[in-house]
């Protein structure tokens, strides 16, 4: 029962609100409701009132009218605070998984200041803000998002409870963009790429062949076929023959080069390995199935690779989606960023 009504509420909050970057607060998106205080308050008043009609006295009449007074222009002014406020995501932010990604608003007043305003999601909160009659003002709120893709918040509240928070009016904002919340890097064992630069790569494969090898300690999610069983039979140490021979380009970050890999570990792994060579400056391309980046290097490189890890298999949350993540699509895909040399 309770959840068929607050569904139904959701579905007429919803219309009355449609989903849009701008929204302009009016007598028609504004609720009002008194607070817990305000409750109480009422209370004392219709308490006073039924006294002083028992005993018909003046002072006390005078009293209760008093602050049913101050009490009405309370709620007059705590709904003026909000309306004609026009609140407009500006800014949808990017971060990484975990970590608070900001969505920067754009406040703009109306003939009336707009004081002591809130802007909520979840438990994250932005208070107490100040905009000046007919002037504008930027707000910055941050959540967190617990996975990587597509993140935006269904409802953004609005809140004040100026000026006594004996009441308290608000209405919501429901974005239509979203941001983007990358892998959390995990740091990646040595692999194979799958990926080569061409004839001169094979010919050095041919040349080369298997002979030359180094030996490193065993590191999680290397493949089982290259630990050498013998020696940790013998000494009790994992260990890892690395063939020069089986190496593909190092220019390139391959989602093939861990096999039997989760896939979301695996994408962890290449956002590892795109935030080094971002760091150190190397050029890279990123093979992902169904989407290639051609080598390159600088800022807006990592952040174009970034964001395609974060998104890989995963669709636009749909307008009339109340989660706040996308949803998640086939991998297969033909989407091809440049091609692979």
């Amino acid at each position: 029962m309770f959840q068929a009504l607050r569904s139904r509420w959701q579905r007429w909050v919803n219309r009355r609100i449609p989903r849009a970057d701008k929204q302009v607060f009016s007598q028609r998106n504004i609720f009002i409701l008194p607070t817990g205080p305000g409750v109480v308050f009422g209370l004392l008043l219709l308490v006073m009132l039924i006294t002083g009609i028992n005993y018909q006295n003046s002072l006390i009449y005078l009293l209760t009218f008093m602050l049913g007074a101050i009490m009405v222009a309370a709620m007059h002014q705590t709904h003026r605070n909000l309306a004609d406020l026009e609140l407009t995501l500006v800014q949808a932010g990017e971060g990484f998984c975990g970590d608070r990604i900001p969505f920067r608003f754009r406040a703009v007043s109306g003939k009336h200041d707009a004081v002591a305003i809130s802007l909520s999601f979840d438990e994250h909160t932005l208070s107490q803000q100040h905009v000046p009659a007919g002037q504008a003002g930027d707000l910055v709120l941050s959540a967190e998002s617990p996975q990587r893709g597509y993140f935006r918040p269904d409802r953004v509240r609005v809140e004040t409870r100026f000026p006594f928070g004996l009441l308290k009016a608000w209405s919501w904002v429901r974005p239509a963009s979203f941001g983007i919340a990358y892998p959390r890097p995990v740091p990646a064992p040595d692999a194979m790429s799958t990926v080569s630069d061409g004839d001169d790569q094979e010919t050095a494969r041919a040349i080369d062949g298997n002979d030359h090898a180094d030996m490193r300690p065993w590191r999680e999610g290397d493949l089982a076929q290259r630990v050498l069983w013998k020696r940790f039979a013998r000494t009790g140490q994992m260990v890892i023959a690395d063939w020069e021979g089986e190496q593909g380009s190092p220019h390139w970050i391959d989602y093939h080069a861990f096999p039997g890999v989760d896939q979301e570990l695996r994408i962890s792994y290449l956002t590892a390995l795109v935030i080094e060579r971002g760091q150190t400056g190397t050029p890279f391309g990123l093979n992902l199935p169904g989407q290639v980046i051609d080598p390159d290097a600088g800022p807006a490189h990592v952040n174009r690779c970034l964001k395609s890890l974060a998104v890989f298999g995963l669709d636009k949350p749909r307008d009339d989606s109340t989660s706040a993540f996308g949803s998640r699509a086939q991998t297969d895909g033909t989407t091809v960023i440049g091609e692979v040399g």
